[in-house]
């Protein structure tokens, strides 16, 4: 069973794109699949939710992502370019409206030397927007459901954001 940090933002999430036609593609890393979890913890979310990957090891973004987009020079994981290169990336290799990626370090610290509990998300799409999460918290799992959570918020800011800048969706 999910935690409601992560099955309430998703049922906005899904509100919102079925009422607008739109769909959502997932890049995660240390998140580990939660973020695809809650997405598709809502009945119906095969109307929005064209898929996800972990992208957890180079050999992964090699193998399901590289190539979409360019990818920018000298890019190392959870950091902004990361997290932003998943969602791009997502987005275009699944014809998706919206891309959500996800790149951190839930805990120990990882080889790049950043701390648990950091991590960028970022949402890519009609509009695009990152977060940078610090928990100070060393708990993997803890950290991993504050990384989808802030994840799902994000997106859903921006869909808000994107609702104001056009005008309501239409019914």
């Amino acid at each position: 069973m999910l935690v409601p940090e992560l099955t309430r933002p998703a049922q906005r999430i899904g509100s919102i794109l079925r009422e607008r036609g739109e769909t959502v593609a997932v890049g995660e890393g240390s998140a580990g699949g939660l973020i695809s979890a809650a997405l598709l913890s809502v009945p119906g979310a095969s109307a929005y939710y064209l898929g996800g990957a972990v992208i957890y090891t180079a050999a992964a973004a090699r193998a399901w992502i590289t190539g979409a987009v360019e990818a920018p020079p000298g890019m190392r994981g959870a950091t902004e370019e990361f997290a932003t290169y998943l969602a791009r990336s997502a987005a275009i290799r699944l014809g998706a409206t919206w891309g959500i990626g996800e790149a951190g370090a839930a805990g120990p610290p990882n080889r790049y030397g950043d701390p648990a509990g950091h991590c960028w998300v970022a949402v890519a799409g009609p509009a695009e927007a990152t977060n940078l999460i610090a928990t100070g918290r060393v708990e993997r799992e803890q950290n991993m459901v504050a990384f989808a959570a802030a994840a799902l918020d994000l997106l859903l800011d921006v869909l808000g954001s994107a609702v104001d800048a056009n005008g309501p969706a239409s019914s």
